[in-house]
């Protein structure tokens, strides 16, 4: 018998309180110092714990431990074989906005092209290759929702109709309440937006062209989507520059009855050093300092946790419910539930490399051409063909990360880009203990 090889064990932080989790048998608990001792040097479980840690995967027979990793394996792949699939389609890279941190920036100019030609072609090549597949396009750019796409964007929502598939759109949402009656006639599954803080702090980051401000004209088309039954999903990219903004901008979105919508969601996110970036690189979190920064701003200011309730790797779902996810062998969706495709014709892996020089897998139009080797490498990346993931404890909290951040880090798709779930925990636990803290105190 030894430990099992998926056990994550660290101290909570700031906490005189250790953890031990292990996803390939589903199990959590957390330890008193004297057991977390003995944990921590590799030695056998105690006597009075020996039973317990076997039955809970936590001491194990190497051999049934790999039997029961192959079997949730083969149940893993066999669902993601079933899952939907989201299919981008860009429709152009121009933008109305400039925004201090665009990645897209440094693009080449826009190409001229027959739209309606290679929509037209987006829609012949979805047809014959993802026949039978569940499935939805996802509007992206650049700006989808320019004032001069409107005639486009109505072709395609007809051509969505005909096949009884779902749109989902991003976009920055200044031209929101202009599109409106458009989206009615769509089976829209949400409309991400992006809301960067309170109005000063967003026109800053977020201007229009000119450097004419956003915030209200985008919050109004957000009551409006709501007031129209249309899910919403808030994004805000953080960084050092406006995360002190981050209690106010939920304290609007409270009062303007956002928060607690049944189509309202957020999100966060920061910028990634994929494309190009802002000059100040320095202002840019990574993903652990991000998180840090927001678990500091939620136990200060709870307003926040109203707004949006971080998953921190598997803490947020133990705390809501009661249980641990499924091992997740794989947390990269590209060439398997995500494909990217612009109006150009090229094919991409998702939307991270859409538009990047070198990325592009293959053609749709004007001629279809087969897709090259690396889509295939997209598709069988995961935490079993990547070396450093097969012997990593933290695999199943991980998923291998991002295979396009891995890609630009390494150059190789089948590479890590280790989310640091450990750490994760560590904050996450001890968030959502001191939420719990704080609500029985006021009780």
């Amino acid at each position: 018998m030894q430990y099992s090889k998926h056990n994550i064990f660290s101290k909570i932080r700031g906490r005189d309180e250790w953890f031990l989790v292990n996803l390939l048998s589903g199990q959590a608990d957390l330890l008193e110092k004297d057991v977390a001792d003995v944990v921590a040097t590799g030695s056998p479980p105690p006597e009075a714990f020996a039973a317990r840690f076997a039955e809970k995967g936590y001491w194990v027979e190497p051999a049934e431990e790999q039997r029961r990793y192959d079997t949730a394996y083969e149940r893993f792949t066999a669902a993601a074989a079933r899952e939907e699939i989201q299919l981008f389609y860009l429709l152009s890279y121009a933008c109305n906005f400039t925004c201090d941190y665009c990645y897209q920036s440094g693009y080449d100019p826009e190409r001229a092209t027959d739209r309606e030609a290679a929509t037209d072609a987006f829609f012949a090549f979805v047809d014959k290759h993802f026949r039978g597949r569940r499935k939805y396009v996802t509007l992206f750019g650049g700006e989808p929702l320019l004032p001069g796409n409107h005639e486009h964007v109505a072709t395609i929502i007809k051509k969505l109709n005909a096949r009884a598939l779902g749109l989902a759109i991003v976009t920055n949402g200044y031209t929101l309440l202009d599109y409106l009656p458009l989206l009615k006639t769509a089976a829209i599954r949400e409309v991400q937006v992006t809301l960067d803080g309170p109005p000063a702090m967003h026109d800053k980051r977020r201007p229009l062209g000119g450097g004419l401000p956003t915030f209200a004209r985008i919050a109004d088309g957000i009551d409006a989507l709501l007031v129209a039954g249309i899910p919403v999903n808030l994004r805000t990219v953080l960084d050092r520059d406006n995360i002190a903004g981050l209690p106010e901008l939920a304290r609007i979105a409270k009062a303007r009855g956002w928060v607690g919508h049944a189509k309202f969601k957020t999100q966060f996110g920061r910028n990634y050093e994929l494309h190009y970036c802002q000059g100040n690189s320095g202002q840019l979190f990574d993903r652990l300092s991000m998180w840090e920064a927001v678990v500091e701003t939620a136990k200060t200011h709870p307003e926040v946790l109203e707004y949006h309730r971080p998953a921190l790797s598997i803490s947020k779902y133990l705390f809501e419910n009661g249980a641990l996810p499924s091992g997740l062998f794989d947390s990269c969706p590209a060439t398997k539930s995500e494909w990217a495709f612009d109006y150009t014709g090229r094919i991409y892996s998702c939307t991270a490399t859409v538009g990047k020089e070198g990325e592009e897998l293959g053609r749709f139009w004007p001629t279809e051409t087969p897709l090259s080797d690396a889509a295939a490498e997209w598709s069988r990346r995961d935490v079993t063909t990547i070396p450093q993931c097969k012997t990593c404890a933290l695999q199943l909290a991980c998923g291998g990360g991002c295979g396009a951040v891995a890609k630009n880090a390494t150059t190789r798709i089948l590479s890590p880009d280790c989310r640091k779930p450990r750490e994760l925990m560590e904050l996450g636990f001890d968030l959502y203990r001191h939420e719990a803290e704080e609500n029985a105190a006021h009780v």
